[in-house]
């Protein structure tokens, strides 16, 4: 009976502690969920960052690597060969003796292209530029635009944007704090023969907008999406309110050189007391036709750069090397040829002039209402007279936009951009039946995306 008492005592014992340790088990499990939880909240994305999770581009490039259109006419890069001078410069670099030019270069631009920038620019706004502290190259456009808006602006500033716009502005603004006032270029016209420069904003409500908060002013001229060139009188109109508010103007000029007679583009830089105030974007890769190559620059006074260099210093800190020499050599093989017609700044313009016209041409025949663009070489079209051709239900978008353009990757195979991307939540119905089409394509690929539409409508 003794060893029976012993062996039940000793049974109960181990039960306890079993029950005690699940115990304990069971709470350690719920403090380490908790404290897990807890800690995974630790790397939420950031506050200035929340709302700006969502990307056209990242969205339509997986939409056409899932369903592979025929036709792609969405990304504003072009399909063809870039100017051989520029290609065959990189190629002699990547092979050259001089072994620095495959190293680090300076942080502010490479030498060579700095003084090539400010060579050109000097000429084109009549100002005798730095080199040194007026020029800056960067990671593209895409980097000139974040580095000024996140340079120049402090919480609560407040910056005017034109809509439709770059996509990237708006995030680059907020995620710095500053706060986006938009205004809509509206269409005079929507049927018949609409043209850029019958998108047009409101002057009176563009005044209104400008108040000692007010930092600056972005432009986009040449204009995309629409392919508006700012006119003279309109450019003077927003002159005149940054220089009566003391704001900066960021003027987006990545399309300058495609320009579409009779139109001439006007560097806003160059009007009375305006450089002072101006920071220009320009681009390489809509310069040369070198997307990938990812160059772009700045220009503009000394101290408005400095903000630039101090970011740019602090993130990128240099651009690479042999793109720039190549970029550089390009510049200055155009520059010898600058007033003749081979010129590529002269020759550009005059090709796509009718891929322009072709496009416009066959989405008049299939009933699209088409934007002709005076510079750039994107292009509007209202597709509405369509729409029951369309499936619209079978995408769950929100933007009617969206779905027309999803709908035709899917079934029809023809690839576009949605246009209400570039605009802000207020004004997204302005573009709703429209699309966005890039015709720096090759002429085989144009014609194919006509025969794709054409086909389309006669089912």
């Amino acid at each position: 009976m003794r060893g029976i008492t012993i062996f039940f005592v000793l049974s109960m014992l181990a039960r306890v502690c079993l029950l005690t340790t699940a115990k304990k088990s069971a709470s350690f499990n719920t403090v380490r969920n908790i404290r897990g939880i807890a800690e995974m909240s630790k790397f939420d994305l950031p506050d200035r960052l929340k709302g700006n999770e969502k990307s056209v581009w990242v969205e339509y490039i997986q939409l056409a690597m899932q369903y592979k259109p025929k036709i792609n006419l969405g990304q504003g890069f072009p399909d063809d060969h870039a100017p051989e001078n520029v290609t065959n410069a990189l190629a002699a670099i990547a092979k050259s003796d001089n072994p620095l030019l495959q190293q680090y270069t300076r942080g502010f631009g490479h030498p060579r292209l700095v003084n090539a920038i400010a060579k050109l620019y000097s000429q084109l706004i009549n100002r005798d530029l730095n080199p040194n502290n007026e020029v800056l190259v960067t990671f593209g456009a895409y980097e000139a635009l974040y580095a000024t808006l996140q340079g120049h602006t402090n919480p609560g500033d407040e910056w005017i944007i034109i809509e439709p716009f770059f996509d990237c502005y708006v995030p680059m603004v907020q995620s710095a704090g500053g706060v986006v006032k938009y205004i809509a270029l509206k269409p005079k016209v929507t049927s018949g023969t609409v043209t850029s420069g019958d998108w047009v904003f409101d002057k009176k409500e563009l005044e209104s907008f400008f108040n000692d908060k007010t930092k600056g002013i972005i432009i986009n001229t040449p204009h995309n999406p629409t392919g508006k060139v700012f006119t003279l009188d309109e450019l003077q109109f927003i002159a005149n309110l940054a220089k009566k508010w003391n704001t900066l103007v960021v003027s987006d000029e990545v399309y300058e050189h495609i320009v579409y007679e009779p139109y001439k583009h006007i560097r806003i830089a160059t009007l009375p007391d305006m450089y002072e105030r101006t920071i220009t974007i320009g681009s390489a890769g809509k310069t040369f036709s070198v997307t990938g190559w990812k160059i772009g620059w700045a220009y503009g006074p000394k101290n408005l750069l400095y903000n630039l260099q101090v970011i740019h210093q602090n993130s990128v800190y240099t651009c690479s090397t042999p793109i720039q020499e190549a970029v550089a050599i390009g510049f200055e093989l155009e520059m010898e040829r600058f007033t003749q017609p081979d010129c590529y700044f002269r020759s550009l313009a005059k090709e796509l002039l009718p891929k322009r016209d072709y496009m416009a041409k066959f989405l008049q025949e299939i009933g699209m209402v088409p934007t002709i663009p005076e510079g750039g070489y994107f292009m509007l079209a209202n597709w509405s007279a369509l729409e029951n051709k369309v499936n619209l239900q079978e995408e769950t978008d929100e933007n009617k936009d969206y779905r027309f353009t999803k709908w035709m990757t899917k079934n029809i195979g023809l690839q576009g951009i949605p246009p209400s991307a570039f605009y802000g939540p207020e004004h997204k119905h302005l573009v709703q039946d429209y699309v966005r089409y890039c015709f720096i394509k090759k002429d085989e690929n144009l014609k194919a995306a006509a025969d794709i539409l054409k086909e389309w409508v006669s089912k």
